[in-house]
């Protein structure tokens, strides 16, 4: 026999609209963000963090003021940035796996955060746009 908190669970999860998937009210991996894919936030500070036991480095991040005043701690993405105090960035959820307490990140090439420089290889991550005369497709009839 299920108990009182188990019967009511059940019964809010079979609604008209839910009734192929019953499952109960997910909880939010990015809480902070409130349901939006992205947050643009400002920057306060910008230190760095080693990451946890079989791992050792030096992992960039950022302690971001988001404009629905919360503040998180973000993480640095690719080699090499130009971002400092005050500079605004776009914040969107994905955490670092060896960095305790970092659940998001920082979207490269949008507002004051720099693109990696010379990114030829997975361009869209690190907000490079394609560089003149880059094409992987070659036309039949130009073909050697």
């Amino acid at each position: 026999m299920s108990t009182l908190k188990q019967s009511s669970l059940r019964k809010n999860c079979y609604t008209k609209a839910n009734l192929k998937y019953p499952n109960p009210i997910k909880k939010s991996r990015t809480p902070i963000l409130k349901k939006s894919p992205q947050v643009k936030g400002i920057v306060y500070r910008i230190s760095t963090m080693s990451p946890k036991k079989p791992n050792s480095a030096v992992r960039h991040v950022a302690k971001i003021d988001l404009t629905n005043n919360l503040r998180l701690t973000a993480r640095l993405p690719g080699k090499g940035y130009l971002c400092g105090k005050y500079n605004r960035v776009l914040v969107e959820g994905g955490r670092a796996n060896d960095l305790p307490g970092v659940g998001y990140t920082a979207i490269r090439g949008v507002y004051d955060f720099s693109p990696v420089v010379g990114k030829v290889k997975r361009r869209s991550v690190y907000g490079v746009s394609r560089p003149s005369g880059l094409s992987k497709h070659i036309r039949r009839s130009i073909r050697t």
